[in-house]
């Protein structure tokens, strides 16, 4: 299916490794242009040599509001316009609820629901303006059940949910889509650990039905049907991709 990508312009945050960069990759084949954005700059440059003139790296720290307002500065700058925002950068910090600070509280909610607040004001007027875009925020199940161990990270992906169905309430009358995904386990730099411990991973894949992870491709497939057309009529919705494991609970 061609999904009329081409020459659409993106910012996608968090974009050097995982599923950030999975969804850059995926958006640059279908002939999209991306400002891939992330804290380390090697990274973004080696994703940008991989697909020269179709993604402009730029270096940002998410839980500065400037500089996630800077970015679409960036996007008009280089590409002339804008279409989709991908709100992907976060941060999982595990700890004990009683152990965690209230400043690394305040840093799990600047990365994980600030910076896409952050994010979609600055957007928001280019896309009202042209009465055209999609915002898409990359959530995870801990938003939709908490866990153990990661109170402020399941309470600011919850909250990103929320803002994701206020926010498509709003503008749906002006023809942009805001939707969310929810990954559960993917095999990324991130779950390296479980990867690399046998029994570990076995224990982690009994609880996911699919018994697999989920691979990045395929999470970039799904971000290219919520930037296309075919998704004009969905708005609101939260995609779980997670192998059967919340559906599960």
């Amino acid at each position: 299916m061609d999904l009329h990508l081409q020459d659409r312009v993106a910012i996608v945050t968090g974009a050097s490794r995982g599923l950030g960069e999975a969804i850059v990759r995926a958006f640059a084949a279908e002939g999209m242009q991306v400002v891939a954005a992330a804290r380390g700059r090697a990274q973004l440059d080696r994703l940008a040599g991989d697909f020269p003139g179709s993604v402009r790296p730029a270096v940002c720290d998410v839980s500065q509001a400037d500089d996630v307002a800077g970015l679409v500065d960036v996007a008009l700058a280089t590409f002339g316009a804008l279409d989709v925002v991908v709100n992907n950068a976060g941060i999982a910090p595990a700890s004990p609820f009683t152990d965690m600070s209230g400043e690394q509280w305040e840093h799990v909610l600047a990365v994980n629901l600030l910076a896409p607040v952050a994010l979609a004001r600055a957007a928001g007027p280019v896309l009202l303006e042209q009465e055209r875009g999609k915002v898409i925020n990359v959530a995870s199940t801990s938003g939709l059940r908490g866990k153990p161990t990661l109170a402020a990270y399941s309470a600011s992906k919850g909250a990103l949910l929320r803002f994701t169905e206020a926010l498509a309430g709003e503008w749906a009358s002006r023809h942009v889509q805001v939707n969310a995904i929810a990954p559960g386990a993917f095999a990324t730099d991130a779950q390296r650990a479980v990867l690399e411990t046998p029994d570990v991973l076995a224990r982690r894949l009994r609880k996911i039905p699919a018994g697999r992870m989920g691979s990045v491709e395929e999470i970039g497939a799904l971000a290219c049907f919520l930037a296309s057309s075919c998704s004009d009529f969905v708005t609101g919705a939260t995609y779980v991709i997670d192998g059967g494991e919340a559906a599960k609970l």
